[in-house]
């Protein structure tokens, strides 16, 4: 059946209020997103932040009562806040987000394969792919340069810490283009079952890309380090990522806009030699080898 979603134009000081009063009224699910191009990069832990103009989208079954709904949520209403109503069009959305993810090519012999497609090289090194909950599918900039670094490297033999590992993608290209073992490393427990699981869907021993909590993570090091986070996390985190890497050995980080990367260099001038930034759209990769 269809649905019903109620778009509010309203402010950060009135959100929470008229978010309370749309879960009150029967609303199935609320969302908050930005109404005037004003991003918020990388809140602090713990922090959830709202832009100053915020528009509250809320989601209601077909057959509710809209007047009752408008009544209730009045008194929580400003002057200059406009709602309106709109009828959506009820869809298989995981369905829609298959059809609109399709095989990607990452340099000269990876793809980055959805797990429900052919590959349209059978020849090729082609990672199968289902991100789950997680983050990484390869079409995100970030993402997509550090598969291209991948894809240039000799990885043959070499271990690997795939850092914020998410879905898994980086630390499993890198075992398919020969490295002898990755590990990773996440803060999210969902991000841990779908590398696990995409690493199974690979067909990769799970001794091969074991996963942990950052707490459980074991403390080796490895020959390539790869760290597609934040640019806060990273340079935080600038020190203990240095230290699992081998002298002589090679770094890639992203998640970083262009903008930062001179900041996150500056965290690890100390330790890294680095080749120059590579950038795909406003986002940017960071690679390098450690000082001996």
């Amino acid at each position: 059946m269809p649905w019903l979603q109620l778009k509010i134009d309203s402010s950060r000081e009135r959100a929470a209020a008229i978010e309370f009063a749309l879960t009150r009224a029967g609303a199935l699910s609320i969302t908050l997103k930005d109404n005037a191009d004003e991003p918020i990069l990388e809140p602090a832990l713990g922090e959830t932040p709202l832009w100053r103009e915020t528009q509250i989208i809320a989601l209601f079954e077909a057959d509710i009562e809209t007047e009752l709904v408008d009544q209730q949520l009045a008194p929580k209403l400003a002057p200059a806040d406009h709602s309106r109503w709109e009828q959506l069009e009820d869809k298989d959305w995981s369905r829609a987000w298959m059809d609109d993810y399709h095989p990607i090519q990452c340099g000269q012999r990876l793809w980055v394969c959805p797990s429900w497609t052919q590959p349209p090289d059978p020849s090729a090194i082609n990672l199968m792919l289902d991100p789950g909950l997680a983050f990484g599918t390869g079409t995100h900039p970030t993402t997509f340069l550090c598969l291209q670094w991948l894809d240039q490297l000799d990885c043959t033999h070499k271990s690997v810490l795939d850092y914020g590992c998410g879905s898994g993608i980086l630390g499993i290209a890198a075992l398919l283009l020969g490295a002898g073992s990755a590990l990773g490393v996440d803060i999210d427990p969902q991000a841990l079952l779908a590398t696990l699981d995409n690493a199974k869907r690979n067909h990769l021993a799970p001794e091969r890309f074991p996963v942990y909590l950052p707490p459980k993570a074991p403390t080796g090091h490895a020959d390539i380090v790869l760290a597609n986070i934040l640019a806060g996390p990273l340079v935080e985190l600038a020190e203990d990522i240095t230290q699992r890497l081998k002298p002589g050995g090679s770094i890639c980080l992203s998640g970083v806009l262009a903008i930062q990367a001179e900041t996150v260099k500056d965290a690890y001038a100390q330790w890294i030699d680095f080749d120059p930034v590579a950038t795909e759209q406003e986002w940017c990769r960071i690679t390098g080898r450690k000082k001996s």
